[in-house]
Formats: structure tokens, C-alpha cells, sequence
């Protein structure tokens, strides 16, 4: 059961990225040069979505907890700037690129090939990575809550109303 609910959730989220459109290539160079905002919109409305709707499911009950991802700061840094050159490169991020590669672009095929290389470099330096890149900054498996000591609601309000503030601001500058 969990794996269909797990490929229908995937599906809706493909036809969301298809919809929005932020799977076009124009899109993602746009947002890389910061003059198209539909993805940084889109993707922080998945962000808060996410947010809110698996932190009202722990509250009611639904789910018993939430287990973190372990988080340094090293592999987010060194992880982000491959991630960035990577995005900038090919013009598509990886979700995208599947989304393009399904719609007919097959130039998103070298990014996913790329993808699953680097993939397999870090499956095979994995070792030394933890040993050096990913104990950098390491802070275990935490979240900004639990971290601060405070509710969970009191990061995600704060953050829902920047994100609407931001929004406003975008669509002021018709971004």
C-alpha cells in the first residue's frame, strides 16, 4: 500500500510539474537568472505544503513521528554547489529532468545520465566522505525545532507568512 500510494503521490506531482510548466527549459534558465520566478514559487509552495500538512498529520495522531535526515554542514554546502553547476550546466534540476525527458526532451537525458554517474561516484566515495566532507558542521539528525527547543509551529508560521510576503512582492514585480 505504501509503495502505490508513494507512485500515485509521484504521478500527481508530475502532472503538477507538467501543468506549472516548470519543467520547460526557458523556465529554468529563467529562474536561474532570476527573472522567472515560477519555480521558486512552485517550489516553495510544495515546501509549505509539505510543512504543514505532515506536521498537522503528526499532531492529529496520523503519523507517530518524524524521522530526520542527518544534516552537516559540509556535504550541504559541497552538495549544493554540485547541485547548483549541475542545474546550471543542463538547465534542468532532477525532478525536472525526468519531467522533460517524459514530455519528449531528450537533451534532459544527458543531465539524468550525469545524475546517476555522480550518483555512483558518491556511492563509491561514500566512505571517505563521512570521514572527512560529511563530518563537517555535523549536526546529527535534527530539525530547526527541536534544535531551538520550541514548538514546530512557531518556525512554520513565521515562514508561510514570508513566503506569502514574497509572493506579494513577486507578483508586484510581475516575477
Amino acid at each position: 500500500m505504501k509503495l502505490l500510494s508513494g507512485l500515485i503521490a509521484g504521478i500527481l506531482f508530475g502532472i503538477l510539474l507538467q501543468r506549472s510548466r516548470v519543467i520547460r527549459y526557458d523556465k529554468q534558465i529563467g529562474a536561474l537568472r532570476l527573472l522567472d520566478m515560477t519555480i521558486v514559487k512552485f517550489m516553495f509552495t510544495t515546501i509549505l505544503v509539505g510543512m504543514i500538512g505532515v506536521h498537522i498529520f503528526l499532531d492529529l495522531g496520523i503519523i507517530e513521528k518524524i524521522t530526520y535526515r542527518e544534516f552537516s554542514w559540509g556535504g550541504a554546502v559541497i552538495g549544493g554547489l554540485l547541485f547548483g553547476i549541475g542545474w546550471a550546466l543542463i538547465g534542468y534540476c532532477p525532478g525536472t529532468a525526468w519531467g522533460a525527458l517524459a514530455e519528449g526532451r531528450y537533451d534532459a537525458g544527458v543531465g539524468i545520465i550525469g545524475m546517476i554517474v555522480g550518483a555512483l561516484i558518491v556511492a563509491e566515495l561514500y566512505p571517505f566522505l563521512q570521514k572527512t566532507v560529511l563530518s563537517w558542521g555535523y549536526l546529527g539528525s535534527v530539525s530547526l525545532p527541536a534544535l531551538w527547543g520550541i514548538n514546530h509551529w512557531f518556525i512554520i508560521i513565521p515562514f508561510a507568512i514570508i513566503v506569502v510576503i514574497l509572493f506579494i512582492g513577486l507578483e508586484k514585480k510581475q516575477l
